[in-house]
């Protein structure tokens, strides 16, 4: 297979939000796939204050040629000023599943 695929990292402010999300990307074709990791524990800088933060984290799987339209889309839907889009490009996997995610994006 010669695509290229990635697994995309979102935290959200909560699993409704990260799942309105997810739900918008799968139906836009943007992600194959969105798991909502519920009761995230944060800690992080953010203006100059050291901040804990209970969040919920999204694992989103596609395809590395969409991640830019997804990413962007991703902003679009987010109630934060800065969210987090981390794109952590995929080595291998299984060819049936990735075949899916290509299918589905």
């Amino acid at each position: 297979m010669s695509e290229t695929f990635a697994v995309v990292l979102v935290t959200a402010p909560d699993a409704e939000t990260a799942a309105r999300i997810a739900r918008a990307l799968v139906e836009e074709r943007l992600a194959a796939c969105g798991n909502v990791v519920d009761g995230v524990r944060s800690i992080y800088r953010w203006e100059g204050e050291v901040e804990d933060a209970r969040e919920a984290l999204l694992i989103l799987k596609t395809r590395a040629e969409v991640f830019e339209r997804l990413r962007d889309r991703v902003v679009e839907l987010h109630p934060y000023e800065c969210p987090e889009v981390l794109r952590l490009d995929v080595a291998d996997g299984l060819p049936a599943y990735l075949g899916w995610i290509a299918s589905g994006t």
